[in-house]
C-alpha cells in the first residue's frame, strides 16, 4: 500500500504531499488538471517508464526543468525516484541507491489506460509488452531475464547487419540469449497459468478471455536447448534479414471472449474494453496476497452506472489499492464511503490538489 505520495517538479505538480488510508482512490477534475500525471507518478514505483513510457527528460516540469523527484511510503519502505535534469532515473530504496528491479520485489503496480484501448488490433508490439508487464507482476526476475536477452541479441544483431559469418562470434551470444530466453518463455508461460486460474475461479461482471502466446514462426522453441539450436539453424536466414528472426521477442498474446469463441480483434469497441478490464482485474485477483495498487486511468467513463458499481465492488473486494480518475464527481457516486476522494484543478499552471467529501447522487 502507498501510505504517503509527494511529487516535486514533476510534470504539472510543483510540489504535491498526499496522506492514503488503504482505500480506492477516486480524482477528478477538467481534462489536462493533472490527474494522469498524478497516478503516472505512481506508476514509477515500478519498473520501466510508467504508465505513457515516457523518457526521464519528459517528467520534468517546465519552465523550471529542474528535475524532478517522486517518494513515497510504500508497503513499508521508502522508495524515491528522481533525474536530475538531463541525467537518467535512478532509484533509492531506504536510503540507499537500487535498480528499477528492486521496485517490483517490494510492491505490484498493474494499470490501464485509455492508450490500451487499441491493444487487440494493433501490432504484436504492444501486446507483447502488455504480457510481459503482466508478467514482471508475478514474478520481478522476468525484468532481468529480458534485459539480459534484449542486450545479447542486440549484438547479436549487429553481427548479423555487419554479415558476419564465423560462428565463432555467435555462440557465446547466442548461449545467453538461450538461457535468459528460456527464463523468459518459463516466466510467461506461469503467468498466463495463475491469471487463467484467477479468470476461472471469478465470478466477475466482465467477460472472461482465454489467453495463449503464439509466434509468427509458428511453435516457439521453449527450452534452452531448443533455443540454442534455433539460433544456430536460422544464422543463414538471420543474416538475409539482417536480424534474428525467432524467439521470446517475437511472441504474441491471443486473446479468446471465452463464452462466445469470438477473438479480441473480432470483438466491438466494447467488447475489448471489458475484456482488457477483465485481465487487469484477474491480474489483480491472482496477486491479492501481495496486495498490488491498481492504476485506472478514466475508465468509469467507458462503463454505464450499473456496470460502474459492479466494477467498483470488485475493486473494494480485492483489498488492494486503487486509483481511479474520472472528469467529474458523478463518475464516482457508486462508491460512496468506500473511498477517499481528491479534486485536481489547475492554476496558473500549476496542479493544485485538495481532498474532497463522497459525492453525493443527483437523483431526485
Amino acid at each position: 500500500m502507498i501510505s504517503t505520495l509527494a511529487l516535486s517538479h514533476f510534470r504539472s505538480h510543483r510540489r504535491t504531499q498526499l496522506t492514503f488510508d488503504g482505500r480506492p482512490v477516486a480524482i477528478w477534475g477538467p481534462n489536462g488538471a493533472g490527474k494522469t500525471n498524478l497516478i503516472e507518478a505512481v506508476s514509477l514505483l515500478s519498473p520501466g517508464r510508467g504508465l505513457r513510457r515516457a523518457g526521464a527528460e519528459d517528467f520534468v516540469r517546465r519552465p523550471e526543468r529542474l528535475g524532478w523527484k517522486v517518494a513515497a511510503e510504500l508497503n513499508g519502505h521508502e522508495a524515491e525516484t528522481w533525474a536530475e535534469a538531463g541525467q537518467p532515473r535512478q532509484v533509492r530504496l531506504d536510503g540507499k541507491a537500487a535498480s528499477q528491479v528492486a521496485l517490483a520485489r517490494i510492491a505490484r503496480i498493474l494499470w490501464l489506460v485509455p492508450s490500451m484501448d487499441r491493444l487487440w488490433i494493433e501490432g504484436a508490439e504492444g501486446r507483447r509488452r502488455f504480457l510481459d508487464r503482466l508478467t514482471l507482476s508475478f514474478e520481478p526476475e522476468h525484468g532481468e531475464a529480458a534485459l539480459d536477452y534484449e542486450r545479447a541479441m542486440r549484438e547479436r544483431n549487429r553481427l548479423l547487419k555487419d554479415m558476419v559469418r564465423d560462428a565463432h562470434w555467435y555462440r557465446a551470444l547466442e548461449a545467453r540469449m538461450a538461457g535468459a530466453g528460456a527464463r523468459m518463455n518459463a516466466h510467461r508461460a506461469a503467468a498466463l497459468e495463475r491469471l487463467g486460474a484467477a479468470v476461472a475461479a471469478a465470478e466477475s461482471a466482465f467477460p472472461a478471455p482465454d489467453l495463449a502466446i503464439s509466434h509468427p514462426e509458428g511453435d516457439l522453441p521453449e527450452t534452452e536447448e531448443a533455443l540454442l539450436a534455433a539460433f544456430e539453424t536460422g544464422r543463414a536466414r538471420d543474416l538475409a534479414a539482417g536480424r534474428t528472426l525467432v524467439g521470446p521477442h517475437r511472441v504474441d498474446l491471443e486473446a479468446v471472449w471465452a463464452a462466445k469463441g469470438i477473438a479480441a480483434r473480432d470483438c466491438s469497441t466494447g467488447e475489448q474494453k471489458a475484456l482488457l478490464i477483465s485481465l487487469i482485474l484477474a491480474n489483480a485477483r491472482a496477486l491479492s496476497d501481495e496486495r498490488p495498487v491498481l492504476l485506472l486511468d478514466e475508465l468509469a467513463a467507458h462503463l454505464d452506472a450499473t456496470r460502474r458499481a459492479r466494477l467498483y465492488d470488485e475493486i473494494c473486494a480485492l483489498g488492494g489499492q486503487a486509483f481511479l480518475t474520472g472528469t467529474g464527481p458523478e463518475l464516482f457516486v457508486e462508491l460512496g464511503g468506500r473511498a477517499q476522494y481528491l479534486e485536481v484543478t489547475e492554476a496558473e499552471g500549476v496542479s493544485v490538489v485538495a481532498g474532497r467529501d463522497p459525492p453525493m447522487s443527483q437523483n431526485p
